[in-house]
């Protein structure tokens, strides 16, 4: 059983719960409320807020300030919540905020890669294997689906949806939702093509690559709007899973998609 390390120069709330093996590095402050789950390693001059509940083997680096109050003014006081997944790293300055509304959450899965300034506002849903490319920016109430890729300084207007698969380009503004495998790029962003090089790399068949690449012809080069898209799509695109999964996201959009 791993030993869990604290530097001296750190301070360590007596409430906060600790898991085997946690190292906490100088000059770190652990507020009360928090629990970090086994083996997870925070470098130094990081900041943890509660309540704030961490899985195992998370990496945080120097100056991250996780968990602390909303930046939402309509905040009083009352009692939110994060709440972060295992395995995921976090890099230098990463921001990450707690619920507005009382008893609300903000939420960040597994296996993620969070680079350099990220941050993650108030009451935003991040999944597994994404990557946030530093500066990746999520203004409150943001949903990311798995796998999903930032590219550096995008930034995401709030209550928008990030689709599982998606890369946006560098500098984009995201103010609609962008469907599930796509490539968003611009600002204001707008859908480029799919991003057949990561579906590839994810095991997708051919089939269920061109598949996905039919539909986004109709929804974004057709010059169809959204409804005409859809019944193109389902009367003419083999309706795979993951076509599906497209249309199920666009049909609960209501910022409406790029």
């Amino acid at each position: 059983m791993a030993e869990t390390f604290i530097h001296p120069t750190a301070i360590v709330d007596p409430s906060v719960g600790l898991g085997d093996g946690v190292h906490i590095g100088p000059y770190c402050v652990i507020n009360e409320g928090v629990t970090l789950g086994a083996g997870c390693r925070l470098h130094n001059h990081v900041t943890i807020s509660g309540p704030t509940r961490i899985g195992a083997d998370n990496e945080f680096f120097p100056y991250g300030s996780i968990g602390q109050r909303t930046q939402d003014l309509k905040y009083e006081g009352e009692p939110t919540y994060l709440e972060i997944g295992d395995r995921n790293t976090f890099r230098e300055f990463v921001t990450i905020n707690r619920g507005t509304a009382p008893e609300s959450y903000t939420r960040v899965g597994s296996d993620g890669n969070f680079l350099a300034y990220s941050h993650i506002a108030h009451d935003c849903t991040v999944g597994d294997h994404v990557i946030f490319s530093n500066n990746g920016t999520l203004a409150g109430h943001v949903e990311v689906e798995d796998y999903a890729i930032l590219g550096g300084l995008t930034a995401v207007h709030q209550f928008c949806r990030i689709g599982a698969h998606v890369i946006t380009g560098g500098c984009s503004k995201i103010v609609k939702d962008v469907p599930p495998f796509m490539i968003a790029d611009g600002n204001p962003a707008r859908v480029r093509a799919i991003n057949s090089v990561g579906l590839k790399r994810r095991g997708y068949s051919e089939d269920e690559i061109r598949a996905i690449k039919k539909t986004h012809r109709y929804l974004f080069r057709e010059k169809l709007n959204t409804g005409e898209a859809v019944k193109k799509i389902e009367a003419e695109v083999t309706m795979t899973e993951h076509v599906k999964q497209v249309l199920e996201f666009v049909a609960k959009s209501e910022r409406g998609i790029h």
